[in-house]
Order: structure tokens, then sequence, then C-alpha cells
């Protein structure tokens, strides 16, 4: 009897990555170096002066990074409970930070001990900033107020509670010392200015507000929050501009890059997106092991710090000339000689003898299946590889297996909601891919001929009918309109080439015709 031949898996070309300018430029940056923190990193903040060091706020400590290192040059640990939102003063020298005991403490820098206690908050503070003139601090807190405070004297300035749910985020004006902007959970975000005794602008950002940001201008506001990132115009009374839904799960921190043209975003479904400002489309992607809670991007772009729920900060570094030099010229190594027991060189004799073991091979799970004829359980086995690892090859191979054998429409048969759902997921990615069109059709119409009698009953799978449907016909109107603009192709090409005269033999006349004209008799027939 013969032996089982395994199912062969075609090789297809593969589809070419679009490189484009910002392609290039984000993926110019090392592995990422890993540091373990003591709890989830809810805030990273560069310093804005060189060498630009970074705090990490993280449990119930922040420690500062030097921007190469793999352990915290400083360290503060004067805090009861969790702290929140360590930020730097423009000027490098004074650390703020809020703390879940709703106390806001001010650091030196160069020193351990808090300079500066602010009390007056009665729920956690998440929020803190200074203003541009390096002498206010802004907090924003669970009590649902923000309060000004005066540095020099420990006071409070002024407090505002406008908010009816819980502040997370802030920002303050470098343009203005009175101008600040905060965002609730409560779905708005709301500009305020300390000459005034209430908000002086307000706009419904339709879901709890994590992240605020302002442009370096100040006349463009991005807000995250849930899914959505929105851009605000200010100059036009908070005027909605843009609304983004690139992400998949709550959009948790925002960042801008350092010339202001790309805007980055982090949320808890472990993407970074990054965004051009001129039309907002998404032009690279990072990927990361957990979900998002901090982000910062160093001055010139020199490095991404990220930061996760499970407590590890991220920290990738752009290359140096030297070291893309260096990649560049690396060859690729050759493989080494083998080393035999009679010496390096020896070369096999005719009179001897090669004694091979035979080399066991091992049936992947969808050709175990194949084997023993379980054609629904072989079709399931390829389906659930493609779940895993998203390479429709082998579904697309295993379907072509059973096509050959006469056996498709059998295992595709007898499936319940949830079995015949995946599928249509599978059609609905890949149908249209013109590797696969050629198998993926034949299987698309035996699926409707077998179920056609249960349509109506599973709004799940009349939903994925109707999907199905629509991006087939739009396949269509995209294929006459290749055939049109084909048509036109030719005959412009057509019409673009030289015309050429071709002497007839035994004629000087361009048209064909005897020097006699028309008057020339022809030959006569005669009738028997």
């Amino acid at each position: 009897m013969a032996s089982f031949k395994s199912t062969k898996i075609p090789l297809y070309p593969k589809l070419g990555e679009k490189v484009t300018p910002d392609t290039l430029y984000w993926k110019n940056y090392k592995a990422p170096a890993q540091i373990k923190e003591f709890g989830a990193v809810t805030s990273i903040d560069f310093s804005p002066l060189a060498p630009h060091n970074y705090a990490v706020t993280a449990s119930t400590r922040i420690h500062i990074y030097g921007p190469f290192s793999q352990e915290p040059v400083k360290t503060f640990t004067r805090f009861k409970d969790t702290a929140y939102s360590g930020k730097f003063r423009s000027d490098g020298q004074l650390l703020v930070a809020g703390c879940e005991d709703s106390v806001v403490r001010l650091f030196d820098v160069s020193g351990k001990v808090a300079l500066r206690v602010f009390k007056g908050h009665t729920k956690g503070v998440h929020v803190t900033d200074f203003t541009s003139d390096c002498y206010h601090i802004l907090t924003g807190s669970d009590d649902y107020t923000c309060r000004l405070w005066d540095i020099p004297n420990s006071t409070e300035l002024t407090s505002y509670k406008e908010h009816t749910d819980y502040i997370r985020c802030g920002t303050t004006s470098k343009l203005n010392r009175d101008i600040f902007i905060t965002g609730s959970y409560d779905h708005t975000l709301r500009v305020f200015d300390a000459r005034v005794e209430k908000s002086v602008m307000t706009m419904d950002h339709s879901q709890p507000v994590e992240s605020v940001l302002l442009y370096p201008s100040e006349g463009l506001l991005v807000s995250a929050g849930g899914r959505y990132v929105k851009v605000w115009d200010l100059l036009k009374g908070g005027q909605p501009l843009v609304s983004l839904k690139n992400h998949h799960k709550t959009v948790t921190c925002l960042s801008l890059s350092s010339n202001g043209q790309r805007l980055l975003s982090a949320s808890l479904d472990r993407h970074v997106k990054i965004y051009n400002t001129t039309n907002y489309k998404v032009v690279h992607n990072f990927d990361y092991a957990a979900s998002i809670l901090s982000l910062a991007l160093a001055p010139d772009d020199v490095s991404i710090v990220v930061g996760m729920t499970n407590g590890v900060l991220s920290i990738k570094h752009r290359k140096s000339p030297e070291e893309k030099k260096e990649v560049a010229g690396k060859q690729r190594m050759r493989p080494v000689y083998r080393v035999f027991v009679k010496g390096r060189n020896y070369v096999p004799k005719k009179d001897d003898f090669l004694v091979s073991k035979p080399v066991k091979s091992h049936l992947a799970k969808y050709d175990k299946q194949l084997k023993r004829f379980n054609i629904s359980k072989a079709l399931d086995t390829a389906l659930e590889s493609w779940r895993k690892n998203r390479n429709p090859e082998i579904m697309v191979a295993v379907m072509k297996e059973l096509d050959r054998r006469g056996t498709l429409k059998n295992a595709l048969a007898g499936r319940d909601e949830q079995n015949l759902s995946q599928l249509l997921n599978f059609l609905i990615g890949n149908v249209v891919d013109p590797r696969f069109t050629p198998v993926l059709v034949t299987a698309t119409e035996m699926i409707l001929d077998i179920y056609q009698a249960v349509v109506g009953q599973s709004s799940v799978v009349d939903r994925q009918l109707v999907r199905l449907q629509e991006l087939v016909e739009r396949e269509i109107d995209y294929q006459q309109d290749l055939l049109e603009v084909l048509g036109m192709l030719d005959t412009l090409f057509a019409a673009s080439l030289p015309r050429k005269e071709v002497p007839c033999p035994g004629s000087s006349r361009p048209n064909g015709l005897a020097e006699g004209g028309l008057g020339a008799p022809g030959p006569q027939l005669q009738a028997a």
C-alpha cells in the first residue's frame, strides 16, 4: 500500500510592504531595552534640559533614569501610597508629583526630601504640572476639583469644581501662565483662565477623557478617551476638527514628535499608532507585549519610552550613523566546514558504504486527520491554525486537497453557528486575495448552496453573509473599472504608434489600384 502523502503547501508570492519615509524613520530604532518596575508605570516625563533624564512614576516611588542607564540615577520614595504624574519643571531643577493620599509633593532633583508639601485635596491627585512662569503648580484630583498652588508660599491660589467626575488628565499653557486645561471622566474638557472665576470653554469628548495634549502653537488641542482620539480647534471656540478611531481598546496617552508633525497615541490594545498631523492618517505602528499606560518621546525623537500595566518599562534608542553603516556592512556568515572523525578534508571512496538512518517524517495535525479520513476535523484543524498564526496558505491548501478528493462539500456541511461564523470570517478576509480566489470562490459557492435553507435564523451569520456579498460586489466593480481602464490604455497605445504604409505588389498607388484606375476592365466571367 502506498504511503500517505502530506498536503503540499504552495509558496505564494508575498505581497510587498509599502516602504515610506515614515517607515524608514520609525524603524530606525534598536531592539528595546526592558526594565522591570515595582508596579504599573502610570507616567513618564522627560527633562527639558540635557542630558534629558526621564522620570518614571510606578507604584509608591519615582525613578529618574539617564538616557542610556539601566539603573535609576535617582529615586524618590517619600510617598505613603501610590504616586502619580511625576513632572519636571521647565528648568529641570524641580519635580512635582501627586499621590493617592491626596498630598502633592515638590522635590529638588538633586535632593531627596520634599521641598514643599501641598495639602487641600480630599482624594487622590492624578494630575500635576507647572505653569509657564515656573512659580505655580496645577493639580487635578478625584475630588472633582482642580487647583492652582503658589510654590514660594506653599498656599492655594484658586480652586475650581466644575467637573462632576474624576479629573485624570490636564496640561498648562506654555505661552500664558494663567491658562490650563483639564479632562475628566465626566466626558468633558474644560479650559480655565486663572483670572476668571469659572471655565472659559467646554468641549464634550463623549467618552471618559484619559489624556490631553496641546500643540506647540496652542491653537489645537488633542484629547484621548475610550477608543477615540479627537482634535479640537481652540481658536474657533473648541470646534471639533477630527475624530480618529484606530484603536480597539481605550487610548491611555498621547505624545507629539519633536517637530510637531507626528502624533503618537498608545492604548490598552498594546499598540502605539503614529499619525501624520497634516491628514491624520496612520503612517506607522508599534506593537508591545502588554497594555500601555504611558508614553514619552525624548527630544529629537532619540528615544521612545513606554510604560506597561505589567510593570515593564520599554526603551527604544535611535541608531547612530555609525551603527547604520555597521549593520549595512555586515556580510552573511558562510557555513562552516563539517568536522568528520577522519578529518576535515576526508573524501569518501568508491568502496565505502554509507549507512543512513531513515528519517521519520512527522505529519501535521490536519494531515493526520486527512489520513484517517476525518475531513471535517482536518478542516477545523487548519482553521484553528489560521486563527492562531494568521497564515491562510495552510487553510487554502487543505481546502484544495479536499476539493481534489471531492469531499470539500461534505467537510463544509453540518456546522453550527459558531463554526460557520469562523469559516465566513476566513472567507471575508481572504476571498478577494488573487492568490486564493480560485479555491475560495468554489468553497463560498458550496457554503451558499448548503446553508441557503437556514438563512435568516442567525443574525450573526446573516450579517457576515451580507458583508461577504458587499465585498464580492465591490471587487466585481473594481474588476469592471480595471477592464475599462485597460481598454482605454489599449486605445491610447494603439493611437500613439506611428502608421506605416504597406505597398501592395504590382501597384504603385497607395490604395492598391492599378494605373488604369477605375475604368480598367476587369476579368470577364463566361457562363457555360
